[in-house]
């Protein structure tokens, strides 16, 4: 692994520097982080890099410049590295990316451009990196995402686009990527899904959507992507679900709803196995004998239940909803049955 040494200090015009002295910054690298022959991994964090390290052994399978003041890539920066598998560049100060920079390295299976000031790539970026597997690209500023990018990456499981400035997603935009099991599209900014927006994703097992601005869901938003078990609709403006929209999700596992604007609530049926872990904090519920008795049913593990409270009906307001669909007496027993007046 190369180190990066911290840079000589400037002598004076006119000083004679002692033999010593000399000889040492003879042997001491021009610039920070120069790579040293034979390295299979690199990794470069010194703040002053501005442009990427040359003369890398062909030898090299993972590079991590992180951290640096990196602001432009070269089309042939990663030329005569034939077997690189990694490479870092979170972190930095790039704005653009030349579309071939990608083209030397076929058989790169983790890129990872967390943190820089992207705002677009190259429609042809992907095109020759059909063993991909991780593409992380948090905390740009894109605004859109292009289907062109995904069209070569069969192999891709993970694609992480949080914290960027997405509005809308193009239907059917991750259609290409059938072996595709987190998608991360966080703290963007989109109102809406498309119809269809998962078409494609038959074996994504974890969906994050937190913290946009989700207001509505098509009907059959989840359907294309039946193998989900991890799904956060948390910090939305979710005010009701379309019925029967989580039906199709048979391997749920978590499921957060917290902290959106729902009073109602429908589940996929139970499953064999473990109870659902649901989060549905932070919501102004009805504690109507519908969505007491589906809890009753599903009977699953509620998350910050001193936080999970009634809103209505008026009997039952600000008291916790598990406690109250726990309790015997709910107002909804059957009629011959009934302690109290039904709820109003």
């Amino acid at each position: 692994m190369a180190a990066c040494p911290q840079p000589s200090t400037m002598m004076p015009p006119g000083r004679i520097l002692p033999p010593l002295l000399l000889a040492l910054l003879a042997l001491s690298p021009a610039a920070p982080c120069s790579p040293r022959p034979n390295t299979t991994r690199f990794v470069c964090t010194e703040p002053t890099l501005s442009t990427f390290p040359t003369g890398l052994p062909p030898t090299t399978v993972a590079i991590s410049v992180e951290f640096t003041a990196l602001a432009t890539l070269l089309p042939t920066a990663l030329a005569g590295l034939p077997w690189l598998r990694e490479l870092h560049l979170s972190s930095n100060r790039l704005a653009a990316l030349p579309e071939a920079v990608l083209r030397p390295v076929p058989t790169l299976r983790v890129l990872d451009l967390t943190e820089n000031l992207l705002a677009d790539l190259p429609a042809g970026l992907f095109a020759g990196t059909n063993h991909l597997q991780h593409l992380v690209l948090r905390g740009n500023r894109l605004r859109a995402l292009r289907p062109a990018w995904f069209r070569h990456l069969p192999r891709l499981q993970w694609l992480d686009v949080a914290a960027n400035t997405l509005a809308e997603l193009p239907p059917e935009v991750f259609l290409p990527l059938h072996s595709l099991r987190s998608l991360d599209l966080s703290r963007n900014h989109l109102a809406s899904l498309p119809p269809g927006a998962l078409a494609g994703l038959r074996a994504l097992q974890r969906l994050d959507l937190e913290g946009n601005g989700l207001g509505t869901l098509p009907p059959a938003a989840f359907a294309p992507a039946p193998a989900l078990r991890f799904l956060f609709l948390q910090d939305n403006a979710l005010q009701v679900l379309p019925a029967g929209i989580f039906v199709p999700l048979r391997h749920l596992r978590v499921l957060d709803l917290a902290r959106n604007h729902l009073r109602a609530l429908e589940l996929p049926p139970r499953p064999p196995g473990p109870a659902l872990d649901l989060d549905i904090s932070g919501n102004p519920w009805a504690c109507e004998c519908p969505l007491l008795a589906l809890l009753r049913r599903v009977a699953p593990r509620l998350s910050a239940a001193r936080d999970t409270l009634c809103a209505s009906p008026p009997r039952h307001q600000g008291q916790e909803v598990a406690a109250v669909s726990q309790a015997g007496d709910t107002g909804c027993e059957p009629k011959g049955d009934r302690q109290h007046p039904p709820d109003p």
